[in-house]
């Protein structure tokens, strides 16, 4: 039989912790994460983009699931009837490409940002103009927002997520 990619469930918050379990066994893993601006400098600077979750390239022939529930940190393989179920080396291709990009735009620096909140443009040819957040695009990386123009006037304006940051508030 070949390796393929299976979803392996971990325990609660322990998927960084069962990514390296399944590292130090020399198992083949994926753990997509997204890195994340904490509040808090103490809380963790990563986020689990599947939380419960983590990739594992394994030939079942060779390693049984039910030694997987045996892993420190691990439930066990993800399995319908029974019978685990494999995902497909494209759309855990296209899940490291997605989870890159993000990391790349400097994570999700807008979790958190709500609709109608004030937030500075950070590039582009608006750099440095204050807007209000309208919307997050479907399926892409894009944010809308109102720029207020002369006259009390707005525009929406499409820009890359990566562009904008929250508005602090001035200390007077």
């Amino acid at each position: 039989m070949t390796a393929h990619w299976y979803a392996l469930q971990s325990k609660p918050m322990k998927e960084s912790f069962l990514y390296e379990q399944l590292r130090l066994r020399e198992i083949e893993c994926y753990y997509p994460h997204l890195r994340v601006r904490p509040v808090n400098p103490r809380a963790r600077k990563v986020r689990a983009y599947f939380p419960g979750y983590v990739f594992g390239h394994l030939d079942l022939e060779e390693l049984s699931p039910s030694s997987l529930q045996w892993i420190p940190g691990a439930v066990g393989i993800v399995s319908f009837d029974g019978t685990p179920a494999f995902v497909p080396e494209s759309l855990v291709n296209a899940i490291r490409r997605h989870v890159d990009e993000i990391n790349a735009a400097g994570g999700e620096h807008l979790a958190g940002l709500k609709p109608g909140e004030a937030v500075v443009i950070q590039g582009g040819p608006f750099e440095g103009y204050e807007a209000i957040l309208d919307a997050r695009l479907p399926g892409s990386e894009r944010v809308r927002v109102l720029l207020k123009l002369l006259q009390a006037r707005t525009m929406n304006v499409e820009l890359p997520a990566s562009q904008i940051e929250r508005l602090r508030p001035r200390n007077h």
